[in-house]
C-alpha cells in the first residue's frame, strides 16, 4: 500500500517552461480565430456546430500543438470516432448514467486502439450520448467543426517563426 501511494507524489519529472508572451499571443489569437469561426457558424446561419469540447481541442491545438495529442490524425480521427461510438451507444442503449460512462470508456478505447487519442474526444462522446444525437452529429458538428479548428491551426500556428504546425499527418 506505501508504494501505491508513493505514487501518488509524482515521478519527479520537471514542470514545463514558462511560455513566452508572444507564444501566448499566438495562442490567443488562434484560439479566438479558431472557436469563433465554428461559434459563427452557429449563429450567423444556425448551424449547430457548438461542442464543449471544441474548448479542450482549442487549449490543444493553439496552445500545446507540439503535443501527439493535438496532431491532425488525432484531432480529427480523436473527435469523428467519438461521435460514431457515441451515436451507436446512444442508440443501442438509449441515454443513462450507465451508457454515457459506456460512450467514453469505449471512445477512449477506440482511440488508442487506433492511435487517435485526443482527450476531447472523451467529452464528444459524453456530449453525443447525454443529448441524444443521431447520426448527423459524426459530420456537423464534430467532423466540420474540427476540421475549421484545423484549417485554423494551420494558418495561425505557421505564421510565426517559433512555431510549426503539425509535427506530423501519420
Amino acid at each position: 500500500m506505501r508504494r501505491y501511494l508513493r505514487k501518488w507524489q509524482g515521478a519527479g519529472g520537471t514542470r514545463p517552461l514558462k511560455p513566452s508572451v508572444t507564444g501566448i499571443a499566438w495562442s490567443w489569437i488562434g484560439s479566438f480565430v479558431g472557436i469563433g469561426a465554428v461559434a459563427h457558424l452557429t449563429f450567423a446561419y444556425g448551424v449547430p456546430m457548438m461542442i464543449g469540447s471544441f474548448g479542450a481541442s482549442a487549449v490543444l491545438l493553439y496552445g500545446a500543438g507540439d503535443s501527439p495529442l493535438a496532431q491532425p490524425r488525432n484531432l480529427i480521427g480523436g473527435h469523428v470516432l467519438s461521435a460514431c461510438v457515441a451515436v451507436t451507444v446512444y442508440f443501442l442503449f438509449g441515454r443513462s448514467d450507465v451508457s454515457i460512462a459506456f460512450a467514453v470508456a469505449s471512445a477512449i478505447a477506440v482511440m488508442m486502439a487506433t492511435r487517435t487519442l485526443h482527450p476531447p474526444g472523451g467529452a464528444t462522446a459524453l456530449i453525443g450520448v447525454d443529448t441524444m444525437q443521431g447520426p448527423s452529429f459524426v459530420l456537423v458538428p464534430t467532423l466540420a467543426g474540427a476540421l475549421i479548428l484545423l484549417a485554423v491551426a494551420l494558418a495561425v500556428n505557421n505564421i510565426s517563426k517559433d512555431r510549426t504546425y503539425p509535427y506530423y499527418w501519420y
